[in-house]
């Protein structure tokens, strides 16, 4: 039996080992392991367990001496010992003994002067397959040809750790090697871990390459080329927005940016799957499909899958290849981005619904990462919460903010890449007494920006968020604009703003203090 290696990753005495199998392999597999069922379209729907979303305090990082320097520490990126690291590694292995193992030999980065070679080793069909469809996928040649991959991350959620023994603070553990270049994934089956785990070592290779690495979405105009960047967190419609169908979609979640252009990390999608409609999201409607992975999204008697149904969690997903969306561009590579677009859900309603940012706005945004939660959407929640996430992609990203957003200054000065903030949230009102932007204004807007027709409009300076705001654009009344207008009483407009304004310069306070001076002025000014 081939072992392709395992035993010196202490895996010794496998039942079995799988690489690189078909989707139909893999999918049969599982089925006859018990690790799902087919759904009526034939996607493979799995359920995850007690970990249904991913597990942010059972990350660690590898202290050595090579990276201490490197990595931002603090309460996102987390120290554990080697020797710590090494303990549960030999206990990962030795519970892999005498069981089937599945490897995925795959790739990340579709530009080939930046592709690195990841190989994961999993002790489920199900996990197997999802990262078979998140990753690029090797060729036979370059899969014969494949050699020593770059990183290896070994995945078995059937391991659980012991805290008082193992020094984690659960079951679960997610462990970063930098040095070793080794992940680990034990104790949650959640496969988003796999997924985020390659885009952390991605954020940690890729700017000692010069490369920006980045969470966003990104597309570009099959013409001419042209190419956009969409930065938001959950809810701010970055997946919807970039979902266009007169542009081709480079990918929906990490990307690169090069002095050669935009690249895809990933040769897949991970969508949510809640309230799924096909009318709102045919493209990811039809995606759930044959090779696909659910997770926890519930099927009646007859396998139709309900979307609406979150009784085992809102946060229902599907992992999909790119290739199953109609207008991907395949391979996942664009041009200089022309434009950059960062999305906000301003559930306080007095953000303008677009304005024009500088390079140091654009930094100083890029660094704050804002959005909001709505009142009612959790409990205790009774008024807008604002949400800064650093780099749109805290978690993930391991090195210090100043490292990320210089290079973003650099590379938006070097290319003059236009730069725009576009509210999704309410106008009117905050949330509860405003509404909602209407889609067909934010698309407007996008398509405005995006072609650079927003450029001729008349702009107004806001003093206290420091933006400049267009006073007009096409397919959007003229009131809009400017959110003051929107709001009946123009004395609450500005108290909220003030308040908002305020918790920008608190949280930028607080968080970045070493941040450039020309950054933090180019914030709001609370």
């Amino acid at each position: 039996m081939n072992t392709f290696g395992l035993e010196e990753l202490g895996i010794i005495h496998p039942k079995a080992v799988y690489r690189n199998l078909s989707p139909a392999e893999l999918t049969q597999i599982a089925l006859r392991r018990g690790e799902g069922i087919l759904s009526d379209t034939g996607a493979l729907v799995v359920q995850t367990g007690k970990y249904t979303g991913r597990s942010p305090k059972d990350k660690f990082i590898v202290d050595t001496e090579g990276v201490h320097d490197q990595i931002n520490w603090g309460k996102v990126n987390v120290p554990i010992s080697r020797e710590a690291f090494n303990q549960i590694k030999g206990k990962m292995a030795a519970y892999l003994q005498d069981r089937e193992i599945f490897i995925f030999d795959g790739m990340a980065g579709a530009d080939p002067h930046c592709t690195k070679k990841f190989r994961i080793i999993n002790e489920l069909a199900s996990e197997n397959l999802f990262i078979r469809n998140l990753l690029i996928r090797p060729t036979d040649e370059e899969l014969e040809n494949y050699g020593d991959a770059d990183f290896t991350i070994i995945v078995a959620p059937g391991f659980k750790c012991i805290p008082e023994i193992d020094g984690t603070h659960s079951e679960a553990f997610i462990g970063i090697d930098y040095e070793a270049k080794m992940v680990l994934i034990a104790g949650s089956q959640y496969a988003g871990e796999i997924k985020k785990s390659v885009f952390s070592v991605m954020n940690y290779l890729m700017p000692f390459e010069d490369v920006l690495p980045m969470h966003c979405s990104a597309n570009m105009d099959p013409e001419i080329g042209d190419t956009a960047v969409f930065f938001g967190l959950s809810g701010t419609g970055k997946t919807t927005l970039s979902a266009d169908p007169s542009r081709l979609l480079i990918g929906d979640d990490e990307h690169g940016w090069s002095d050669r252009g935009i690249f895809n990390f990933e040769g897949g999608c991970y969508a949510k799957c809640i309230d799924l409609e096909e009318e709102k999201e045919p493209d990811i409607y039809h995606a759930i499909r044959f090779g696909s992975v659910v997770e926890n999204v519930i099927l009646n008697d007859r396998h139709q899958p309900d979307y609406s149904d979150n009784s085992i969690t809102d946060n229902t997903r599907v992992g999909y290849p790119i290739e199953y969306i109609p207008n991907a561009a395949i391979p996942g590579v664009g041009g200089i981005p022309s434009v950059i677009i960062f999305l906000t859900a301003d559930s306080f309603g007095v953000l303008p619904p677009i304005s024009r940012l500088s390079k140091e706005a654009a930094m100083y945004h890029f660094v704050t990462g804002f959005t909001s939660k709505v009142a009612g959407t959790e409990r205790g929640i009774t008024e807008p919460v604002p949400t800064f996430s650093t780099l749109f992609g805290q978690p993930f990203m391991p090195l210090d903010p100043n490292v990320y957003a210089k290079m973003l200054g650099e590379k938006i000065e070097k290319y003059q890449t236009r730069v725009y903030l576009i509210n999704t949230g309410w106008t009117g009102g905050s949330y509860g007494t405003g509404s909602r932007m209407k889609l067909r204004y934010t698309r407007a807007m996008v398509t405005a920006a995006l072609n650079g027709e927003i450029e001729n409009a008349e702009f107004k300076h806001d003093d206290l968020f420091n933006l400049d705001i267009p006073q007009s654009c096409s397919n959007v009344p003229s009131e809009v604009m400017n959110p003051r207008d929107t709001w009946a009483d123009k004395e609450a407009y500005d108290q909220t703003a003030r308040r908002l304004a305020g918790m920008f310069k608190k949280n930028f306070d607080e968080n970045y203090p070493d941040m450039d001076k020309e950054i933090a002025e180019a914030g709001p000014r609370g």
